[in-house]
């Protein structure tokens, strides 16, 4: 009986304060509606491919409930945007509630062609703006995107059953074709040149075929969607034929190769594409005057190290923000000359396997602060283990680092990992190195013997570079460097990265040392 009347006690109060309480009363806007910003700027994108998503504030600074009687965008059905107010998607919505003093949300993406806005153009500013209630109280906020024309190279796809086209190949040398799982497809004859007249956007592999060469002109800009690349297959060959810049923010005369996301937050985030794959059986690949970033991995080199030419001469480069390795060899041959390399997750250099490697007037850094990081800035091996634990080993036939700089956030930032059965020659000549070992735990190693002048010979050990902003891959060096004068001149590349004359004895790693200036 007590839960009977508690029962009917609690509906009558209900029913007493739903009684006596007011609808709540929406209000037409009156035109007093704040927002978080007066324009949207979506920054730049590609034709036909979409931006990220944007968000705009709407507030409510008043005592009232009102009704926004229209929120619109000014081109209507018609226009590239989309927006999404407060979770519904549309163009055009009617009578959008706000609580008084309360806000609410505007999401906003494009996605646009160029040609179908101005024919033939390289790149189109087009605007919008959202338009709220009409008349006397109509506010606005304006929307504004660069829309930039592309070369868009991407496998085919199979329109019945979805699947998208795939590479096949010689993968092991036995002189037959082998189906891989890489989507992608082969470089037309017409395609073999990249110009510096439209960027280039890849999907998936773009694959040089057997005997190709693919020729990349000074200023051309490549960019990849994510889990893409480049491709060079047996006998094919890479050329990238970039230039020096008058401007070292614009590098105007680089190639530059990127992910495909232009908006700023996408500047320096890693992992954002595959790598420059250069195959087992590709040759003479040349890269003079590159900017890599934010790939897995950005150039991996697989093979030929015996070949009478090295398989990838890379110069005037510079490697920043890879997910796993700036440079990764395996049994490979490589020269490098005046590269900079930064911001790996593993190793900025890793000669794995055995092979070639032979770097002058090199910067080989590591400041990564993503993720903890277990590999140094440079790591060489010998071998590899199978998949019955056993190892297989090939000659590190050289590894001679001369004049560089091979510093980074962590110490050691040089390591090693051989088997006796199997050569494991390397040489540091003229180095600054991070390694300290302060806790005896290499002593019994002799590949860090630092007095071995076999192995190091005129090294400076953990003194200061003086990088001007390492975590920003900014590597220059100043004019209180360790690495000032320290070089020796029978490994003297005549001008640095900057096309700056050495002085001598020169300076170490690819920067001349100057001092620094105000950005």
């Amino acid at each position: 009986m007590k839960r009977i009347i508690y029962f009917l006690f609690t509906i009558g109060i209900l029913m007493f304060w739903s009684s006596c309480r007011k609808d709540f009363d929406f209000a037409p806007s009156t035109g007093n509606l704040e927002f978080s910003k007066d324009t949207i700027y979506l920054d730049t994108i590609f034709s036909n491919i979409g931006s990220s998503t944007y968000n705009l504030k709407v507030y409510n600074r008043s005592n009232d409930d009102i009704s926004i009687p229209t929120v619109r965008l000014s081109q209507g059905v018609s226009s590239n945007y989309r927006l999404n107010v407060d979770g519904l998607p549309g163009k055009e919505f009617e009578n959008v509630e706000l609580l008084a003093n309360d806000s609410l949300f505007i999401f906003v993406e494009t996605t646009a062609d160029i040609q179908a806005l101005a024919l033939n153009s390289l790149e189109f500013l087009y605007t919008d703006a959202i338009e709220f209630d009409t008349g006397t109280n109509s506010q606005k906020v304006e929307l504004v995107t660069l829309i930039k024309d592309a070369v868009f190279i991407y496998p085919d796809r199979d329109n019945t059953t979805g699947i998208v086209e795939t590479l096949t190949f010689d993968v092991d040398g036995d002189g037959t074709q082998d189906e891989t799982t890489l989507q992608g497809r082969f470089l037309e004859n017409n395609e073999l040149t990249f110009t510096n007249e439209k960027p280039y956007v890849i999907y998936g592999y773009a694959a040089i075929g057997d005997g190709d060469v693919l020729t990349i002109e000074a200023g051309a800009r490549v960019h990849f969607h994510a889990n893409s690349g480049l491709l060079v297959t047996n006998n094919a060959s890479l050329k990238v034929n970039g230039g020096l810049s008058d401007d070292q923010e614009l590098l105007e005369n680089e190639v530059i190769f990127q992910g495909d996301r232009l908006e700023p937050l996408y500047e320096n985030i890693p992992g954002q594409w595959g790598t420059i794959w250069l195959f087992n059986g590709s040759v003479d690949n040349d890269i003079n005057y590159a900017t890599i970033k934010n790939g897995t991995v950005g150039i991996l080199s697989e093979g030929n190290q015996n070949a009478i030419e090295d398989k990838l001469t890379i110069t005037n480069s510079q490697i920043y923000n890879s997910s796993n390795f700036g440079i990764l060899g395996r049994a490979s041959s490589i020269s490098a000359e005046n590269v900079v390399i930064n911001a790996s997750g593993q190793s900025s250099f890793a000669g794995t396997l055995g092979g070639k490697y032979n770097f002058t007037h090199c910067t080989i850094a590591n400041y990564w602060n993503n993720s903890f990081r277990q590999f140094p800035a440079v790591f060489l091996n010998n071998y590899i283990t199978d998949t019955n634990n056993m190892n297989i080993g090939n000659d590190l036939m050289e590894a001679n680092f001369n004049n560089c700089i091979i510093f980074g956030n962590d110490n050691p930032e040089i390591g090693f990992d051989n088997i006796s059965d199997n050569l494991f020659n390397f040489k540091f000549t003229n180095c600054l190195i991070r390694f300290q070992d302060t806790s005896g735990n290499f002593s019994s190693n002799a590949n860090y013997g630092i007095s071995n002048t076999d192995l190091y010979e005129d090294c400076i050990f953990n003194s200061d570079p003086d990088f001007k902003l390492p975590f920003k891959n900014m590597l220059m060096i100043g004019e209180n460097s360790a690495a000032n004068g320290a070089g020796s001149t029978s490994f003297e590349i005549t001008n640095d990265i900057l096309g700056e004359p050495r002085p001598s004895p020169p300076d170490l790693g690819a920067y001349k040392s100057a001092p620094f200036t105000e950005d």
